[in-house]
């Protein structure tokens, strides 16, 4: 290193003060040195570029953390055959180092032979990603309303991973546990999950995803076996429509639950089951209703978590309650019409009497008719009462 230094630095020290004296004469642009920090995954390879604006032919080296020289111009002093040239030129070094470990990490520097020499910075940031997340349930079954907790662990990360957690496809809020650091600065993160679960729940996976600069959306999943109580239904199987006397019914009771529902009974409510009642299974059947085996019907359902029921309400009409609701439907129309017609009748007579109070007597008499020819008052009485003695000339018209 020495002699290279000898062969190598007195030219450099020569160019520096002629530069120097250059500078005297006529300003130049002055030289500006950079370079970039390097995030790379271990084992892959990290690339430092050192580059100058305006050189004037000073030299550029790169020196690792320990301040060694990797290379000098375009050779290299150092004994590491992954450190390698990929470009020398005026303005550039570029150096890559393949296979890249964690004990490379650090600050390495880009230096510039000028007076005074200018250096910049590069940090190699060595990312190990974490190994497979491990979720880990507290009961393996949870029966529902009851609280469940899980925790997802990612180890041997650098830097720390984050953990999110997704249920179905709503995202949920976990806990994180103090991150622990082991001796040679990596990293293992936890994060705890509770929740509430509901029979909705069952079947639905619930995902660690793990966030790292090295990987993205690093999963391990598992899926939720939610145990409840049966949810129990009734149906009609036969008859359609109302059940009527001397007619045979038979009833389903469906069951679902988890797990499966292992005993089904049938009973009538404050009462026993009609003595030639056929249980099967889940369906009951009844021969000949009558009026006697009105009631309430219930099926139970039950398993290891609880049990359920549901109630049928049996009500047994007549054989003939279907005829007499077309008959009721003609009497209520008959019934409209009559009222009808009387609202009628009665506007009519209304108008009548009306009109009769006003045409209520007009008489046409002879009485007054000597009074036309009369000289006096006397003559005029004289001869209208010689008129009355002729009916003929009297009429009366009434209506």
């Amino acid at each position: 290193l020495k002699s290279m230094y000898e062969v190598f630095h007195c030219p450099v020290i020569g160019s520096a003060v002629t530069h120097k004296v250059r500078h005297q004469e006529q300003p130049l642009p002055s030289q500006n040195l950079v370079t970039d920090n390097v995030e790379v995954m271990e084992g892959d390879v990290a690339v430092i570029s050192c580059r100058v604006k305006n050189n004037d032919d000073s030299v550029i080296q790169l020196l690792n953390p320990n301040r060694q020289t990797i290379y000098f111009r375009d050779v290299r002093p150092l004994k590491d055959a992954r450190f390698q040239l990929v470009n020398f030129s005026d303005n550039e070094l570029r150096v890559s180092l393949s296979n890249v470990s964690l004990s490379d990490e650090g600050r390495y520097v880009c230096q510039l032979y000028t007076d005074p020499p200018q250096e910049a910075y590069a940090d190699i940031t060595v990312l190990i990603p974490p190994g497979n997340p491990i979720i880990e349930s507290r009961e393996g079954q949870v029966i529902e309303g009851n609280e469940t907790e899980m925790t997802c662990t990612a180890m041997g990360s650098k830097p720390a991973a984050t953990i999110r957690w997704m249920k179905g496809d709503k995202e949920l809020q976990g806990r994180l546990t103090p991150v622990e650091e082991t001796y040679d600065h990596m990293f293992t993160v936890t994060s705890q999950l509770r929740f509430i679960v509901t029979k909705e729940d069952d079947g639905v996976p619930v995902v660690c995803i793990v966030d790292h600069p090295a990987v993205k959306d690093f999963q391990a999943l598992t899926y939720l076996v939610v145990h409840y109580k049966p949810e129990v239904k009734i149906i009609v199987e036969f008859p359609d429509g109302l059940p009527r006397e001397g007619q045979n019914m038979e009833l389903s009771c469906q069951a679902k639950g988890k797990p499966h529902p292992q005993q089904i009974n049938w009973v009538k409510v404050d009462d026993d089951l009609p003595s030639h009642a056929l249980i099967t299974g889940p369906d009951l059947y009844i021969e000949n209703l009558n009026k006697t085996y009105n009631g309430t019907y219930r099926c139970f359902a039950a398993n290891s978590v609880g049990e359920s029921y549901d109630d049928y309400i049996l009500y047994v009409y007549d054989s003939r309650a279907g005829e007499g609701a077309p008959r009721a439907v003609d009497h209520a129309v008959i019934g409209g019409v009559v009222a009808v017609v009387v609202f009628a009748m009665l506007c009519l007579l209304i108008i009548l009497g009306r009109y009769f109070a006003r045409h209520k007597g007009t008489y046409f008499t002879h009485e007054a008719k000597g009074a036309d020819d009369a000289a006096d008052a006397d003559t005029a009485i004289i001869n209208a009462e010689g008129g009355h003695n002729n009916s003929d000339e009297k009429k009366e018209y009434y209506i």
